[in-house]
């Protein structure tokens, strides 16, 4: 079986389009997790932390819906003609879905899968919303 790429991004760092939205990295599948998970940013004790910490990681599995997430996604990943690249993204890449992609690849090398794993956004600067942004849009600092 062939290896499976998992890519983290925030798509806030993202390049954007001739219509000026985000344009994703390359994946079979593009999960985005904005709308789907809360915010893991707000526990102010891993505020500076990033989602490779396990305090982080754990926050963002005890976040409802993030189990449901994995399952199915490390079910998609079995498939036969299975994804050869999974991609998550949230706001700014550095809690969600580095963390999110970080246990998905645990969960997919204990069924005995070769991951490898390419964070394109977690080593930058925390995104922060400011009052001045319109209704469901952030801005980085």
């Amino acid at each position: 079986m062939r290896p499976i790429r998992l890519i983290s991004f925030g798509y806030l760092h993202l390049p954007t389009g001739p219509d000026g939205s985000p344009v994703p990295p390359a994946a079979d599948r593009i999960e985005d997790v904005r709308d789907r998970l809360r915010d893991p940013a707000a526990a102010r004790d891993i505020l500076d932390l990033d989602g490779l910490n396990p305090r982080v990681q754990d926050v963002v599995l005890n976040t409802p819906g993030a189990r449901e997430l994995l399952a199915n996604l490390a079910d998609y990943a079995d498939l036969p003609a299975g994804p050869s690249h999974i991609a998550i993204g949230c706001a700014g890449g550095r809690h969600r879905a580095s963390s999110l992609t970080e246990l998905l690849a645990r969960e997919l090398r204990s069924r005995g899968r070769e991951v490898v794993i390419e964070h394109l956004h977690v080593h930058l600067p925390r995104v922060l919303k400011t009052p001045a942004t319109h209704a469901g849009q952030e801005t980085a600092r």
